[in-house]
Order: C-alpha cells, then sequence, then structure tokens
C-alpha cells in the first residue's frame, strides 16, 4: 500500500456542486481506500491503496459522485513522491519563499510540446507560468481571481483536465502524505 492525493475538480466552488467531506471519505473507503482524510472543501483527499486501486480512484470515485450527486467530477490522483517532487520543483520558488501568489495547476496528462508552445505567455499580464510534465507552475501576483490563466484556458489549449491548488494546498497535501508515511514505517 502506497500513500497518494485525490484532487477533485470543480466542487465546493461558488455554491456549485456541493459535495460533503463526510459523504467523500466513504466513498474512497468503498472502492478500497484505507487510511482515508480529506483536507478542506475544495476537495483533496489523501489515502493509502495498491498502486491498481488508485488508477482506478478516478473512474469509481466519479462514478459514485455522479451517482449520488449527479454530476461529473474529474478526479486526479498523484503518488506521495510526486507530490513533493512537485513541491520541491517549482521555477517560481528559486531563491524566493512561496507566496499567495504561488499555485500549481495539476494536467490530467502531459501535454504535447506543440500545445504547450502555443501558449500565450501575455494572455494576463504580469501572471506567469511553465509547463513541466503533468504541472503547469503559476505565479499570480495581482491574485487568482484576476488572471486569464484558469484551469478552463489550461484545458482548451492542452486538451487535458486540470485541477490547480494554491501553493499552501500543496504543502498541506505533501506534509500529509509524509506524516502518514512516517508513521506507517513506525507501525511495520
Amino acid at each position: 500500500m502506497s500513500l497518494y492525493a485525490a484532487l477533485l475538480r470543480g466542487i465546493n466552488v461558488a455554491g456549485h456542486n456541493m459535495l460533503p467531506m463526510k459523504e467523500l471519505v466513504p466513498m474512497f473507503e468503498a472502492v478500497g481506500c484505507t487510511d482515508v482524510e480529506s483536507y478542506i472543501q475544495s476537495g483533496n483527499v489523501v489515502f493509502a491503496a495498491s498502486a491498481s486501486i488508485a488508477r482506478r480512484v478516478p473512474e469509481l470515485v466519479s462514478g459514485k459522485i455522479k451517482s449520488r450527486f449527479r454530476y461529473d467530477t474529474p478526479i486526479l490522483v498523484r503518488s506521495a513522491a510526486a507530490l513533493a517532487e512537485v513541491a520541491a520543483s517549482n521555477p517560481f520558488l528559486e531563491g524566493v519563499a512561496p507566496s499567495k501568489a504561488t499555485y500549481v495547476a495539476f494536467l490530467g496528462k502531459a501535454p504535447a510540446k506543440a500545445l504547450v508552445d502555443a501558449l500565450d505567455p501575455n494572455r494576463s499580464p504580469p501572471d506567469a507560468f511553465a509547463v513541466r510534465g503533468t504541472e503547469v507552475f503559476l505565479h499570480y501576483p495581482n491574485g487568482a481571481g484576476r488572471t486569464k490563466l484558469t484551469n478552463v484556458y489550461l484545458e482548451s489549449k492542452l486538451a487535458t483536465i486540470a485541477t490547480s491548488r494554491n501553493w499552501r494546498t500543496l504543502l498541506q497535501l505533501v506534509e500529509m502524505t509524509q506524516s502518514r508515511h512516517a508513521s506507517r514505517a513506525r507501525t511495520t
């Protein structure tokens, strides 16, 4: 069993797609995940599972959400190691501390180079982005509410699902997976 984080797209935002975390956690448990814990209401779940179950979580849990709440919710899953790598590789943090302007968009798949090259670097000045594999590192000096580098824009241009998290949420998910890993190591 390994540790993972599931990132749900578009729940509990501005009164839409409401999904109580107390109902979400049992959905993960029902598909074979253990040690399940949600973090804040925006759809972040840390869990333990085998690799085969973790690969199926997006399909299985999305199906349960659709059946219960009647809307589609894309879910992206990252391993604890992948989350830690994202936290360690943000090009906007080289030599500076993270700020409220620091975000990361997780992608459903790595986009084709031609699609990345076609992104408009001047779409939302002074905002900036850097695509690295299945993540887009984002810097929003004027705040996320004013940017034109949205999930919808990234999805339309990169032909994949995108869900964004602020840097503090990412670091909390890394901490949750690392502390669980340490706790599990002590008990084995």
